[in-house]
């Protein structure tokens, strides 16, 4: 489940992404589910500033990454108040096949020099003549 994609980690350790959290759950809920997989370093909750539930979704950060594949394997068709969730890395990146081509920003990369936008008049003057010439005329 977790060789075909590539996962990272954060800064102090691995986030997990739960979601379909009920909006009533509170972060005792949370923990009292998820502390059994491993030691929860952080928890985020995120609460809807008009009504004040819970968005419907939690942030939870393990110290080590088999914490982290535990607290995902064990949540599988779990449900907190008696509503499912579902747990995954919060930060993987996809194959290289799925990713776009990075470059700098003069069209660097792979793909040369293209100039996506049309030129300016200045550089149009410099190819056909000077500006000077054109205002003698």
């Amino acid at each position: 489940m977790f060789l075909e994609r590539r996962l990272i980690p954060a800064i102090e350790g691995w986030i997990v992404l739960v979601t379909g959290v009920h909006e009533e759950a509170s972060e005792e809920d949370i923990l009292d589910f998820f502390s059994e997989f491993g030691e929860i370093q952080q928890t985020h909750l995120n609460l809807d500033r008009r009504t004040g539930y819970v968005k419907g979704y939690a942030l939870l950060e393990y110290a080590t990454l088999e914490e982290a594949k535990a607290a995902i394997a064990g949540a599988q068709g779990k449900k907190i108040l008696d509503q499912p969730i579902h747990a995954d890395f919060a930060f993987i990146r996809g194959p290289k096949a799925d990713r776009p081509e990075r470059g700098n920003r003069f069209g660097g990369g792979r793909g040369g020099n293209r100039r996506t936008r049309s030129q300016s008049p200045v550089a149009k003057e410099g190819q056909r003549g000077s500006l000077e010439a054109r205002i003698e005329d």
